[in-house]
C-alpha cells in the first residue's frame, strides 16, 4: 500500500521536524516547505494527501496558500490543517473561510494532531 503523503508548512524548522518525525512513525510520508511560495510550489508539484499549514510564514501567509489552492480544481481536494499560534476566534474563523478544513493550535498535543490527520486525510 501506498504511503499518504502530507505537506507540512512550517518557517521553525524544529517545529517541521518534530512534525515530521511524529507523522513518519505513524507510516506516512513527509515533505516540507518553509515559505508560503515554496507551499505553494510543492503543493502544486507534490500532490499530497494533505496539508499541515502555519499561518504566520514568509513570502505568502498560509490564509493566501490556502485561498489559492482551494480555488483551484487541480487542488481544492486536498485537506488543509491550519497549525498556527494564532488563536483568536477571529483567526480561527478566517482560516475556515479561506478553505482550511481543519484548524489547531500550537502548541499541540502531537497525539491530538496525529489524530486529526488520520480523520482528514483520503
Amino acid at each position: 500500500m501506498e504511503k499518504k503523503t502530507i505537506l507540512i508548512v512550517d518557517d521553525e524548522p524544529d517545529i517541521a521536524d518534530t512534525i515530521k518525525f511524529s507523522l513518519e512513525r505513524e507510516g506516512f510520508h513527509c515533505i516540507t516547505a518553509a515559505d508560503g511560495i515554496e507551499a505553494l510550489s510543492k503543493a502544486r508539484s507534490e500532490k499530497p494527501n494533505l496539508i499541515l499549514l502555519d499561518i504566520m510564514l514568509p513570502k505568502m501567509n498560509g490564509y493566501r496558500v490556502a485561498r489559492l489552492l482551494k480555488f483551484d480544481e487541480q487542488y481544492q481536494h486536498i485537506p488543509i490543517i491550519m497549525l498556527t499560534a494564532k488563536t483568536q476566534d477571529a483567526d480561527r474563523i478566517l482560516g475556515i473561510e479561506t478553505g482550511a478544513d481543519g484548524y489547531l493550535t500550537k502548541p499541540c498535543d502531537m497525539v491530538q494532531l496525529i489524530e486529526a490527520v488520520k480523520t482528514h486525510i483520503r
